[in-house]
């Protein structure tokens, strides 16, 4: 289908043919400098430049000095690069690098440094003995010794209680088998709850005459004795003290790792959404000491940590050693597979302590999210908001509306993260303010069928991230995986964009997949376009950086099911390998 684009692109580069740089529009001095650079010949393979509504090839691409020089016939790429060193593809495909529509990647690297609680097919826990287990040996092996040094805690990550034999969280006392001498912190996949033990119970001041903070929930007992279950703000308060002093050996490990993973799948630009002080501090040092091999674009929260984002800072785009701010983020509620999101219709089961009815509940006021968002259109900022559940929708549509009365930023590009409940009656509103959807299809994996049985009830959950209708209605829209919440992993996520099957093999909502061609699209065109950048990026097009990646098979012509199987051979970053199978 042919569309537009919600905010076309102020630049449109050709793709095939010889036409002079000039012509293009591309920067002069910097085309000039890379016309100088030594020049490297990509051909031999499938060589998909993403441009246009339909898949298009060339048969040469060539780059020189961390830019793209040339895309079109192999012959004219001979005859005007005829020194270049050649790099044969050998029948894998070339792509543009992939863009990270939303994740948190300094979390992500953090998180791969504490115990992995996932379930499989990402990790071992299965069941409370498993977990407890895991945890053990974490705590001898040589990261747990010094995270436990660093934070004085012992730590896991990605337990879920769907997947977990025993379907609900674990409480305080099986905690307590791990350690009772050491607080103990397990966080949950969606990063909305988790659960501590009694030490850490004790250290957190938590009592039975604790109220349950602003936004957030304390579990009890039915003794009305604290479960050791955090919910949202009760959890994320705790979660900030008990990490806010790591020094720097620990943030320089977690990007480490987290870069490593991002690579290895693909992805040469990074998202850091919701970023805390100490992100904040850390990643511009880290960039000023060339530790940074990817694009990381941090988004501060807009709540607790505005200070991170200046206004110059943010409209000005430019990459510091790899590292910029691009705007600011918002949560408005929470997880659905959580039961924290905020809906206007009952969750099919209530979590452990509501009664039947219980619809999840928002992180602030109205008020309070008309000031925030009209926080960031005033200092002209780009503004992510976390918003799962509609009536969160709701409430950010209500203040952008307010936001764009009162302060204009007609190209504001306000992202809409997650929208996992998105309403069809909701989607033509977005596109009216101009709010662009990121949405998670990768959902219709990891918990569609916790969704249809618990969550949400089958015909809500069929409806979960409806990519097609968005489309559908001329809105441009990324797909993401939120890593740490799951791993980032870019054909996992074109898996789901494309197939959308859950673990036990269903599909959830047939009609709201997408071609494999327009699953790339989210995770590069169209996500250039998300961050300001498609005149830089998203596209194989002469002038733009040279953010490449190299697929064993091309997942235009695989079968929509295998698409997951495909391998990244080779991540490249401005010219520059930085992962190779």
């Amino acid at each position: 289908m042919s569309r537009t684009l919600l905010y076309p692109p102020t630049r449109r580069a050709a793709v095939l043919g010889g036409m002079s740089l000039t012509a293009l529009g591309a920067p002069l001095g910097g085309m000039a400098a890379a016309a100088e650079a030594p020049a490297t010949l990509y051909s031999g393979g499938d060589i998909l430049t993403m441009e246009g509504d339909a898949p298009r090839y060339a048969e040469a691409l060539v780059e020189a000095g961390g830019q793209i020089v040339f895309v079109g016939r192999m012959s004219e790429a001979v005859h005007r690069f005829p020194d270049a060193s050649r790099f044969d593809l050998k029948g894998q495909t070339l792509l543009p690098g992939f863009i990270d529509g939303h994740s948190h990647i300094y979390m992500t690297g953090f998180m791969a440094l504490m115990a992995n609680l996932y379930p499989p097919p990402d990790g071992p826990a299965r069941d409370f003995a498993t977990l407890v287990s895991t945890l053990r040996q974490w705590t001898e092996s040589a990261d747990g010794r010094k995270v436990i040094q660093a934070l004085g805690w012992i730590i896991g990550s990605g337990y879920d209680d769907a997947l977990l034999t025993e379907r609900r969280h674990p409480p305080r006392q099986v905690l307590d088998e791990v350690s009772r001498d050491l607080p103990v912190l397990v966080i949950h996949q969606s990063g909305h709850l988790a659960s501590i033990n009694s030490k850490g119970l004790e250290l957190a001041g938590i009592t039975r005459a604790t109220p349950d903070p602003k936004g957030g929930v304390i579990r009890r007992d039915a003794n009305g004795e604290p479960n050791g279950v955090l919910e949202e703000s009760a959890y994320v308060r705790l979660a900030l003290k008990a990490t806010s002093s790591v020094g720097e050996e620990i943030p320089r490990l977690s990007m480490q790792r987290a870069q490593r993973l991002y690579a290895r799948s693909g992805y040469t630009t990074a998202q850091d959404g919701r970023s805390t002080r100490d992100v904040t501090d850390a990643l511009p040092r880290m960039a000023e000491r060339g530790e940074l091999y990817l694009d990381v674009v941090s988004y501060p929260d807009i709540t607790f940590n505005a200070a991170a984002a200046p206004p110059s800072l943010v409209q000005d785009r430019r990459y510091r050693g790899h590292y910029r701010v691009g705007g600011a983020k918002l949560a408005l509620d929470g997880s659905p597979q959580g039961k924290t999101a905020w809906l206007s219709a009952p969750y099919v089961d209530p979590p452990e302590g509501q009664s039947p009815g219980y619809l999840g509940y928002p992180a602030m006021s109205d008020e309070a999210a008309v000031k925030w968002v009209g926080t960031a259109f005033s200092n002209r900022w780009q503004l992510l908001v976390h918003a799962n559940g509609d009536a969160a929708i709701d409430q950010l549509i209500m203040a952008v509306a307010a936001a764009m009365r009162d302060h204009g930023y007609p190209d504001h590009r306000t992202v809409l993260v997650h929208g996992q409940t998105l309403r069809k009656d909701q989607i033509a509103k977005l596109k009216a303010l101009g709010i662009l959807p990121s949405l998670f299809p990768l959902h219709t994996y990891y918990w569609g069928d916790w969704h249809r049985s618990s969550v949400l009830g089958a015909s809500r959950a069929n409806y979960i991230s409806p990519t097609r209708d968005v489309l559908q209605a001329g809105l441009t829209l990324t797909s993401h995986h939120d890593a740490p919440v799951t791993l980032p992993d870019a054909l996992r996520v074109l898996d789901g964009t494309v197939n959308r099957t859950t673990r036990s093999g269903q599909v959830l909502g047939a009609d709201q997949r997408l071609t494999p061609y327009e699953g790339l699209k989210t995770l590069t065109e169209w996500a250039a376009l998300q961050y300001f950048e498609e005149t830089r990026k998203g596209t194989l097009a002469v002038g733009k950086v040279a953010d490449l990646v190299i697929l064993a098979e091309n997942p235009l012509k695989v079968r929509p099911d295998l698409i997951h199987r495909i391998a990244v051979n080779r991540t490249i970053k401005d010219g520059q390998t930085v992962f190779s199978r």
